[in-house]
């Protein structure tokens, strides 16, 4: 996804923080908010509602608050299962690099629902803004973040992953 010239990470700004995401499952089929980097135009790819924890809250509780401002959705923490998963994730874009250490949740819901982005930040409003519900075999033909998406749509509540440390970037930070 990157284009010449790639900005040094040297360049470009670092934040450090902790996450959370939820992923939302009705009937294999998982709920996925599109992204991208203003800087890169045509940029583009899905990941899980979530964001960054405030402080003082805690890991479920961020993850039922970014579920409810990214989608409208809202649920009480105690609805969200898991963490099922576990990463550090370092994002690198043409204007930033993003290292989040991040807890997965799991929510099923009977129903399909339509998403709500009144709430997006304007920053969200930028870059997000289409959603959709796929299955594994769609999922698996689409850029998502984290890549393993499809694999865990297949865990249960009990279940845990560690994703380990990994980089997702439209603008490289490592040597590849």
């Amino acid at each position: 996804m990157a284009s010449d010239p790639v900005p040094e990470p040297s360049q470009r700004r670092w934040k450090n923080r902790r996450g959370a995401r939820v992923l939302v499952r009705c009937h294999g089929r998982v709920l996925l908010m599109s992204d991208s980097d203003p800087g890169l135009p045509g940029s583009s790819w899905w990941v899980l509602p979530g964001g960054g924890i405030d402080e003082g809250e805690s890991s479920r509780e961020a993850a039922a608050r970014e579920l409810a401002e990214e989608t409208g959705h809202r649920v009480g923490p105690q609805c969200l299962a898991g963490p099922i998963a576990h990463r550090v994730v370092t994002h690198g874009y043409s204007d930033r690099i993003l290292v989040q250490d991040e807890d997965f949740y799991l929510l099923d819901v009977e129903q399909e629902f339509d998403v709500d982005t009144s709430a997006f930040t304007a920053t969200e409003r930028t870059r997000m803004g289409r959603w959709g519900w796929f299955g594994p075999d769609e999922m698996a033909a689409m850029t998502v973040w984290p890549e393993q998406t499809p694999q865990l749509a297949g865990l249960t509540a009990d279940d845990f992953v560690d994703l380990g440390e990994v980089e997702e970037s439209t603008v490289a930070v490592t040597a590849r």
